[in-house]
């Protein structure tokens, strides 16, 4: 029996050891959990609280956000604004630049119609012009023709340049020495002149007096102290005569040049006879 209470004994010893050691093993279970459980809390609590710090920073970079989106909504309206002025200002000048478009468009056909005018004119003067020196170039052969006499003995040359016709006779030819009046001989020379300077009635006269160097003396510097009044009665008295054969007196103008215009040399008397000459020049009425 007491081998039996004795065993019973140990038995229940032993499940109570059991007992201790299972509960124990739940325990340190337990506590780790626990552990565990703390340490996940104290985890989640600092990414709790850096979520706050980044959401507190989030709301102020959105208030951030929203501050320069208005200040962009007032920048645009204020763009918009100016975008309106803008426009304002460019439809103006675009309006003005198509009415100075517009004109500058006329002026240009004006100015084309003005410029067809004047080729017309051009054109029309250099007809003209080419008409004119046919005209002198069938005067000039006419005179050659009507006065190859005296330009073979060298009393008469003709000459034409750009329209313009110069008969040049020695004085000889037309007046004794020392007289301004044209004699028997000189008044048939002109004749010849006269006769195909009236085929020319749209052309100016100009006779021109001119001298050697040689000073007048003597009696007859009483009546021409110098060569220039000598000079100048010859070609007065020339003209004069081609008034009275028929030719236009507006048409003719004498002019006096003395010892002033040689075209030869006064140091040899062959020079001195080709000074001492009366030039007839033909020029157009609107020569100066």
């Amino acid at each position: 029996m007491k081998k039996i209470i004795l065993f019973a004994l140990l038995c229940l010893v032993s499940l109570g050891l059991n007992g201790c050691m299972v509960g124990e093993g739940k325990y340190l279970k337990k506590v780790e959990e626990a552990d565990n459980l703390t340490k996940e809390l104290a985890a989640l609590q600092k990414e709790h609280n850096d979520l706050y710090v980044e959401n507190a920073g989030l709301k102020v970079r959105v208030e951030k956000l929203i501050g320069e989106m208005a200040d962009l909504g007032s920048e645009k309206e204020r763009l918009a604004t100016d975008n309106r002025e803008l426009e304002k200002v460019l439809k103006a000048k675009s309006d003005t630049l198509s009415q100075n478009i517009t004109e500058l468009r006329q002026k240009v056909s004006d100015l084309q119609n003005e410029n067809d005018k004047l080729k017309e004119q051009i054109a029309n003067l250099q007809k003209a012009k080419e008409e004119e020196v046919k005209k002198t170039s069938k005067t000039y052969e006419d005179l050659l023709d009507k006065m190859k006499g005296e330009i073979a003995q060298g009393q008469v040359t003709i000459s034409e340049l750009k329209g313009k016709l110069t008969v040049n006779m020695v004085d000889a030819i037309l007046f004794d020495s020392g007289k301004a009046e044209v004699k028997e001989e000189g008044l048939v020379v002109l004749q010849k002149v006269i006769d195909i300077l009236k085929s020319v009635p749209d052309k100016q006269i100009r006779i021109e007096g001119h001298t050697d160097d040689v000073q007048i003396v003597g009696a007859l510097a009483k009546k021409y102290p110098t060569n220039w009044e000598l000079s100048a009665a010859r070609a007065i008295n020339v003209a004069r005569f081609l008034q009275q054969q028929g030719l236009d007196p507006q048409l003719l103008s004498a002019a006096a040049y003395g010892k002033y215009r040689p075209v030869a040399d006064n140091t040899t008397e062959q020079g001195k006879a080709r000074n001492r000459r009366i030039e007839i020049i033909l020029v157009p009425k609107d020569a100066p």
